[in-house]
């Protein structure tokens, strides 16, 4: 019985943390917001998004790009980045993790980009559209590799700006 309990607990989890798909695609304004970092063991991440009205609600599109040389040590680091990411409009959330997010090339200019799009629960504003976002990815460890006493090899991701290079 409680092994079959862990095992619901378990499931429960997983289905709790399953990455949030785009619900809508549409192409970036001419003048998306910008964001992104650097990994401490070379490389970086560039993140590009707006929001625009649906339906009377407030749509966050976005898209992401990567250094075209990584490290090993930040292959798969995207999603545990871009989950921790956010969006602000006018110092408020208006959404928390940004997996949905399309992969595109680096590049200096990602207007026109088609992005992945998540309608949010915030109802539209008058000015919304005017109004500038943040995106917010915070500074973490990516990785972390080998033992003690020997050393340890971390990788961080600081929010530095779009640092996927490009164009």
């Amino acid at each position: 019985m409680r092994i079959g309990l862990i095992a619901m607990a378990c499931l429960a989890g997983v289905a709790a943390c399953t990455p949030l798909e785009p619900q809508v695609l549409a192409r970036l304004g001419a003048a998306p917001a910008l964001a992104g970092g650097t990994y401490s063991t070379g490389g970086g991440m560039t993140v590009a998004a707006d929001l625009r009205e649906y339906e009377g609600r407030t749509m966050v599109c976005g898209v992401w790009a990567q250094s075209p040389r990584q490290h090993y040590m930040t292959n798969f680091a995207e999603p545990k980045v871009l989950g921790s990411g956010s969006v602000y409009l006018r110092g408020a959330a208006v959404l928390r993790g940004l997996v949905f997010m399309r992969e595109v090339a680096p590049q200096a200019d990602y207007a026109g980009q088609e992005a992945g799009c998540v309608v949010t629960d915030r109802p539209w504003q008058a000015g919304d559209d005017e109004a500038g976002i943040e995106i917010r990815l915070p500074r973490q460890i990516v990785a972390v590799e080998g033992e003690e006493p020997d050393g340890l090899r971390i990788s961080r991701f600081d929010p530095t700006g779009p640092g996927a290079g490009g164009g």
